[in-house]
């Protein structure tokens, strides 16, 4: 039954939980952390890690993307960043990294970002940057918005893309309306048919559109919209908001139906918000996820492109921004030491999935899968 609050006189609301409301609960037994495994596939695609990247440029550039992925994650290159459009990619990030060090207004460095995306995406500039990954021999996988989906996907196809990630804030299965400056809406369902790899699609954040997303064909639904805590602000933009925790079992309960609908197709649940050390991650895999979406989690790796600031795409829409550019605290770390460890700090941001290990060995599960049925409870 649903858990049901009286806002008002005839007007009642769902309750809901976000990851901070939740704990796991151990069950009877413990196992060595060696011999679990933190390994899922998606399509033909096997991981290590349960991590795909935020698509952010202020985290992955070309070369980030081959660090996790040999580091056993898969790194997301958004196609309509940076190295879509400007040549000397480096270059740019670094006069944004120096404006907001230089202490200039957050309005302003957001200002600055939304010049440096008003420049037109090169397809040649974009075909190189997914060769580089392609080169490297790991999984190479792209995000695009769904206005320019239909556009870019073919160039990303010819340049080995091998798994594609339509992502907005909010995606639905269909959009309905069309104005003047809008070409034809994007039919998920027919766009995703004619594809030969595997679609990642979202952000979601209830059951119905979750399980609208899955019978478009989607291999993944997303769940989330990437919130990050004094980074994002699609709550406050547009009064829209993810209580995670609710989001990812709702998800997962429309992923359990739809297997029961088409006898044995399964979806996987990425969760995109929220998580900002290992028990979020922890807690998001609990609650049904396959997978997390990390983004400011990361961004404090040496390797970050973002020097340690970090936004999202939402920053450079060119009227209505809904994410700044923030700086993150630093810490001396690389990438390998970030996910795998060793750790010196004890507050969960470092050896994110080493911890992941641990709490499948602690509540006494061997993979992934066994653990979405851990135990959960609410704190009051």
């Amino acid at each position: 039954m649903r858990d049901l609050v009286e806002i008002g006189m005839g007007r009642t609301a769902r309750r809901s939980y976000d990851l901070d409301d939740i704990d796991i609960v151990p069950s009877r037994r413990t196992r060595s952390s060696k011999v679990v495994s933190t390994g899922w596939q998606i399509d033909a695609y096997r991981f290590d890690l349960p991590l795909v990247t935020h698509p952010t440029d202020a985290v992955v550039s070309p070369d980030t993307a081959v660090s996790i992925g040999k580091l056993g994650g898969l790194g997301v290159l958004n196609a309509e960043g940076l190295w879509a459009r400007h040549a000397d990619a480096e270059s740019v990030l670094a006069r944004l990294v120096t404006a907001a060090k230089d202490g200039a207004e957050t309005g302003e460095v957001v200002r600055l970002l939304q010049e440096l995306h008003s420049a037109s995406i090169r397809t040649d500039l974009l075909t190189e940057t997914i060769r580089t990954v392609r080169d490297s021999g790991v999984t190479v996988a792209a995000r695009v918005s769904p206005q320019h989906a239909a556009e870019l996907t073919p160039h990303l196809l010819s340049a080995g893309v091998e798994i594609l990630v339509v992502q907005g804030t909010i995606v639905s299965a269909e959009h309905v309306g069309k104005d003047t400056s809008e070409d034809d809406p994007l039919n998920l369902k027919d766009f995703i048919a004619d594809l030969d790899v595997p679609v990642i699609a979202g952000g979601v954040s209830d059951y119905r559109t979750a399980m609208h997303l899955m019978r478009t064909g989607a291999a993944g639904v997303i769940v989330g919209h990437g919130y990050t805590p004094g980074v994002t602000s699609t709550d406050r933009v547009l009064g829209i908001g993810v209580p995670m925790a609710t989001a990812i079992i709702d998800a997962a309960a429309a992923r359990r139906d739809y297997l029961d609908e088409t006898g044995g197709r399964y979806v996987h649940v990425l969760a995109d918000g929220g998580i900002s050390c290992s028990g979020d991650i922890a807690k998001a895999i609990a609650c049904g996820a396959d997978a997390v979406m990390l983004g400011a989690p990361l961004a404090s790796a040496h390797e970050a492109p973002g020097k340690g600031l970090y936004w999202t795409a939402a920053a450079a829409h060119p009227s209505l921004p809904r994410s700044r550019v923030a700086s993150l605290p630093g810490r001396e770390v690389d990438l390998k030491t970030l996910l795998h460890g060793p750790s010196s700090d004890a507050e969960g941001v470092v050896n994110l999935f080493g911890a992941l290990r641990r709490a499948l060995a602690k509540t006494g599960y061997s993979d992934l899968k066994e653990f979405q049925r851990v135990g959960l409870t609410v704190r009051n």
